[in-house]
């Protein structure tokens, strides 16, 4: 008994009875178009085709507009519980949809009218037996039958087929709606083209999503690295230089307002779940990057070989990324060093090196496992580049630089991969 009135505590019923009633009232338009189309003067055979073809090309005209489908899987969902996924809007089988949403009407039209007068006129039964026995009545006609109702307790036996009619409503509604459910999967599910379109659709939104987190992680990891540094740089010339502490303050608070300005775009992004539409920077926006590195009070020397113009506009976004977290993890472990930077284009292949010295012990706290180098890597993997990071020794003299222990960062990217 619980499992047979779960429907009834739940609303399926009434919310299936609806579902059937929107369909007997899409079921108007064609009925009376093909009303129009079968005058009574006309032969027989004449105006059942009439009928019949005035019928279906008003719903076929129904079923067309996409909105008409995306507004059938709502109805669906909501009201049969059928959990359908949402209409994609594929050019191989656009129109071949959209007849499938005409002959999904058909039968939400015609159970949807069967439905609704079927149970409008058991829910009239249930009231008129009550109200006959209530009003006092010893006899009624019901559909053509007369019943003797009795007075008093004796009429009581009134609430029965009331109670019948009322389950009988319930049950057309339902039996209704489990015709109907295996037809809107049919009709109204996706195709294999289409199942093929949500899934690229899903994974690129999920790399979109990967990306946008990466991004996140590099811009927000500068800053703080960079603001960091600025804040002992202020601390430092707090009494012997004011402006210089002032200036290293300043710079604090433009990297921070940057850093809030992505933080508060890319978190709008995943709340929404859309594209990205702004600009990502490319290796021709290095300027202002290595200019804040050297606001944080560390030396940066940029070599440039080849023209990077050359490089793809892909290419070139993820490996200024790649710069930035390698300046970030050069901040972070080699403090005010100097750092060199060389970027190299010949022969197909980008070619990123950043270097910088590092103290005693500092080479054992960097960690090629960390999140920074890790997602370096990942990123240049995509492209089918290389990644090689790790403590190096470099011989002084001759302007190469001072010598003694440094990390290295190299990536080499082929110029192909954005293809």
């Amino acid at each position: 008994m619980r499992i047979s009135i779960r429907p009834l505590s739940r609303g399926t019923v009434f919310r299936n009875w609806v579902h059937a009633a929107l369909g007997a009232a899409l079921s108007l338009p064609p009925l009376t178009a093909a009303l129009l189309f079968a005058p009574p003067r006309w032969p027989v055979w004449l105006r059942v085709l009439g009928f019949v073809l005035a019928f279906a090309v008003v719903t076929v005209a129904m079923g067309v507009p996409l909105t008409a489908r995306r507004a059938s899987v709502r109805l669906a969902n909501g009201l049969l519980g059928a959990g359908l996924p949402a209409p994609v809007d594929t050019r191989g089988s656009r129109w071949v949809n959209r007849l499938r949403t005409a002959v999904w009407l058909m039968p939400h039209m015609v159970l949807g009218g069967v439905v609704t007068a079927f149970s409008c006129l058991a829910v009239f039964g249930a009231v008129v037996f009550p109200a006959a026995w209530w009003g006092g009545e010893e006899r009624m006609a019901f559909f053509g039958l007369s019943l003797r109702i009795g007075e008093g307790w004796r009429g009581m036996w009134a609430l029965l087929p009331a109670v019948g009619c009322l389950a009988l409503a319930a049950g057309v509604t339902l039996g209704g709606a489990a015709v109907l459910r295996p037809l809107a999967s049919v009709l109204l599910g996706h195709r294999p083209g289409e199942r093929l379109a949500a899934v690229e659709a899903r994974m690129n939104l999920l790399a979109q999503r990967n990306r946008l987190a990466q991004e996140l992680h590099d811009s927000i990891g500068h800053t703080l690295t960079a603001s960091t540094i600025q804040a002992a740089v202020a601390v430092e010339l707090m009494g012997s230089d004011p402006a210089g502490a002032r200036r290293a303050l300043n710079s604090i608070e433009e990297t921070s307002r940057a850093a809030m300005d992505d933080l508060d775009h890319v978190l709008g992004m995943l709340r929404e779940e859309r594209p990205s539409t702004a600009p990502r920077p490319t290796l021709a926006d290095l300027g202002p990057l290595v200019a804040g590195v050297r606001g944080a009070g560390a030396e940066v020397a940029v070599e440039v070989d080849g023209d990077l113009a050359r490089v793809p506009a892909m290419v070139s976004r993820e490996a200024y990324r790649v710069v930035q977290e390698g300046l970030t993890n050069a901040l972070r472990h080699g403090g005010r060093a100097e750092i060199r930077l060389r970027t190299t284009v010949r022969g197909g292949w980008l070619e990123v090196e950043l270097t910088n010295p590092v103290g005693t012990g500092a080479p054992a706290r960097r960690r090629p496992g960390g999140q920074g180098v890790r997602g370096i890597g990942d990123r240049v993997r995509l492209l089918g580049g290389t990644t090689h990071a790790g403590a190096v020794e470099i011989g002084g003299g001759d302007g190469g630089g001072a010598g003694g222990a440094h990390w290295r960062l190299l990536v080499r990217i082929p110029l192909r991969s954005a293809s």
